[in-house]
């Protein structure tokens, strides 16, 4: 692990979460979308929040 302040931890953390988030809501509305291409559209962007997501939390290895 890189040798890390406590408020980039803070900031990660933050960054983290709300990566998170984005991801469950968007997969939630491609879940709920009648349209192929809206549905397509959430599920990017759910997959470039996890995939954001998973680069951050390499910070923390």
């Amino acid at each position: 692990m890189a040798n890390l302040s406590e408020l980039e931890l803070q900031n990660l953390r933050h960054l983290i979460g709300g990566y998170d988030t984005t991801h469950c809501k968007m997969q939630e509305y491609a879940d709920c979308a009648k349209d192929e291409t809206i549905r397509q559209f959430f599920e990017k962007g759910a997959k470039s929040a996890m995939e954001n997501k998973q680069t951050l939390m390499k910070f923390l290895q």
